[in-house]
């Protein structure tokens, strides 16, 4: 039982005047506490209306009383003699235990211990009984009745977890009521009462909060108890390959402790070995969607269904046609690898590097084995993947020592007077904000500072991705600037507004062809910056040709044909024999009535100065289109 600290008070009445406390005899008697309580038991409405004046009855008759650790220990004892009594009589009477004493005419009644039991839970909670007292009940009550009976005062467990877990209770009784429930667990069978248990251990992951150490297997020990036993004997007529029978069975020993099998490198290549057996069995007899059908574990009845199967090796063929057989057998190799894998081992447990290649090959087999089983292979594998995935933040949270995932709740601050603090209300929704904003109104000069907003120049912008493209800077590709879109696209806005002539290049050499020429070395400049590209040289060749041909064939026209005999074509042939050293070189004709090149620029103000192959070709097409030929004006000279 779970002692009170030595000194314990609890008070039963609020004094207005403050008086010396009555202690009362521990030997009272006896029956008359039990027969005040049996009356209580019989009395209708809730038990806030009659727990406290039973207990001050129960004790002494005077309502100022204290009760203090020798009284309460006497209340206890006497209640817990009553509950044997009940379910004593109960038992003899060959009545449900939690439904003895209940009315047959008014089914919403309750019966005598369920009463009793709620008595003292008001009691407990109220703080007017020691608070472990309700606990050691229950542990005397499961103690008492059958499993039959046990599954109905654990529902009444059940139904009051909300009270049980507060914390004025849940510290005084936690550690009985978890030995209450080992206890059943102990009793259960856990291939017959698989569905009471699971209500057990899900009711103590309720009870108890996630950090509880007691709940957790800190140094990872394994149920090595858990054997799973099949014939070692060939039996007579037996219609299956017994050595594969007993190499399958044989891996539910490596599955019942995984951890002797990998510090033993003779077990783990056994295990190797017998898996791949096995593997290889079921890949050479795949199922198909009617097997799947057939066996489907969804449509079995509950009362079929077993935790464990069995192991005749007559029913071997069977069970390898059955899809949830197959299932938890390879399900049984998921765990295990997952197992190996697992973080926070020591040196010892960590696998070599042999070994999880081998690991990580069998695995990916395993995985297409279940992907085939039918019906819902895909969607089990699926659904185990994320299990064992979730099942690594427990075992990290284990390495760490468990540390608490509870967070206790901010106390409230309060002032000086009292009262608590209002939250400040901040004008742009927090404090820097706020500042920020506040500053800028008591600093107008700071909202027209040149360096509050400034725009980099296409200079200053587009150095960093130049610096990139620098070949002696030694900058691997992965880490230029031109793989950061959000760089890119900012410095194409800066060259529209600014330089709308390298942004023109964009199209043809890309985000490269934007970066201003003077950034770039020699020997990378030119690559993207040479010579005007083809279609903007042949447009002007065509506009030159044109103005070109039109002026000479004006100044044929106009000019005598005797200054013409005398020296045009003498003129011209010196004129194209004289190398053109650069493009601003102009052919000059006197006396011969061409225009200069001061009225050629007036009249074509849109045609530039072409290089010297231009002037070539220009000067043959005019010559060929008037008919002054280098032949003709031979001929008319001799």
């Amino acid at each position: 039982m779970a002692e009170a600290p030595q000194g314990l008070r609890i008070l039963l009445h609020q004094h207005q005047k403050e008086r010396v406390p009555v202690y009362i005899s521990s030997h009272a008697e006896r029956d008359q506490v039990l027969e005040i309580f049996r009356s209580a038991i019989l009395q209708p409405g809730p038990p806030a209306n009659f727990a406290l004046q039973t207990v001050q009855d129960a004790i002494k008759t005077q309502r100022q009383t204290v009760l203090v650790q020798e009284e309460n220990q006497s209340l206890e004892n006497a209640i817990r003699t009553l509950l044997q009594e009940l379910v004593s009589s109960a038992v003899q009477s060959g009545e449900r235990i939690m439904q003895y004493g209940q009315s047959m005419d008014m089914e919403e009644t309750q019966g005598h211990i369920p009463r009793l039991l709620d008595i003292v839970l008001y009691l407990c909670e109220r703080g007017h009984v020691e608070g472990g007292m309700i606990f050691q009940l229950l542990e005397d009550l499961t103690e008492m009745s059958t499993m039959r009976d046990c599954k109905e005062v654990f529902g009444y467990i059940e139904s009051k977890q909300d009270i049980l877990g507060k914390q004025e209770l849940f510290g005084r009784g936690k550690l009985v009521m978890l030995r209450t429930c080992n206890q059943l667990l102990r009793r259960l069978s856990k291939a017959n009462d698989v569905v009471f248990c699971g209500r057990i251990l899900m009711f103590l992951a309720h009870f108890f909060p996630l950090s509880e150490r007691s709940a957790v297997n800190i140094k990872g020990v394994f149920n090595t108890s858990n054997e799973t036993r099949y014939e070692k004997d060939a039996p007579d007529g037996t219609s299956v390959d017994f050595n594969f029978y007993t190499i399958f069975w044989s891996l539910q020993e490596h599955f019942c402790n995984p951890a002797a099998t990998t510090l033993a490198p003779t077990k783990w290549q056994k295990f190797v070995s017998n898996l791949m057996v096995v593997l290889d069995t079921f890949e050479a007899q795949p199922l198909s969607d009617d097997d799947g059908n057939t066996n489907n574990l969804e449509e079995q009845e509950a009362s079929t269904f077993s935790i464990k199967y069995l192991t005749s090796s007559k029913l071997m063929g069977l069970e390898l046609k059955d899809p949830s057989f197959r299932c938890h057998i390879l399900l049984q190799c998921l765990i295990l690898f997952d197992y190996l894998k697992a973080p926070g081992k020591n040196d010892k447990g960590v696998p070599s590097e042999s070994m999880k290649e081998e690991i990580k090959s069998y695995e990916e087999c395993v995985k297409k084995l279940l992907e085939s089983i039918p019906p819902k292979g895909k969607e089990f594998l699926h659904c185990i993947e994320h299990i064992l995935e979730r099942e690594k933040n427990w075992v990290w949270w284990k390495r760490d020592g468990c540390p608490p995932f509870e967070k206790q709740p901010a106390e409230k601050k309060m002032g000086q007077d009292g009262l608590r603090k209002r939250r400040p209300r901040w004008r742009l929704g927090n404090k820097e904000l706020h500042h920020l904003w506040k500053w800028a109104e008591a600093n107008p000069d700071a909202l027209t500072d040149s360096q509050r907003v400034r725009i980099p120049s296409v200079m200053e912008y587009w150095k960093a991705l130049a610096e990139d493209m620098d070949i002696s800077a030694g900058i691997e590709a992965e880490y230029h600037h031109k793989n950061n879109r959000v760089y890119c696209w900012k410095g194409l806005r800066f060259s529209a507004r600014q330089d709308l002539e390298g942004f023109s290049r964009f199209t043809e050499y890309g985000i490269e062809g934007v970066v201003p020429p003077e950034l770039f070395p020699l020997e990378v400049r030119s690559k993207y910056h040479t010579k005007p590209n083809e279609r903007s040289k042949k447009a002007k060749k065509e506009e030159e040709m044109k103005g070109t041909a039109q002026q000479v064939e004006d100044n044929q026209i106009t000019t005598p044909a005797t200054d013409i005999d005398g020296g045009v074509g003498t003129e011209f042939e010196d004129a194209a024999a004289v190398p053109m050293e650069t493009d601003a070189t102009v052919i000059s004709i006197p006396n011969s009535g061409v225009a200069t090149p001061d009225e050629n620029q007036k009249q074509s103000p849109d045609t530039d100065v072409v290089p010297e192959a231009g002037h070539l070709e220009i000067e043959v097409e005019a010559e060929a289109e008037t008919g002054i030929v280098d032949g003709e004006t031979d001929a008319e000279a001799d």
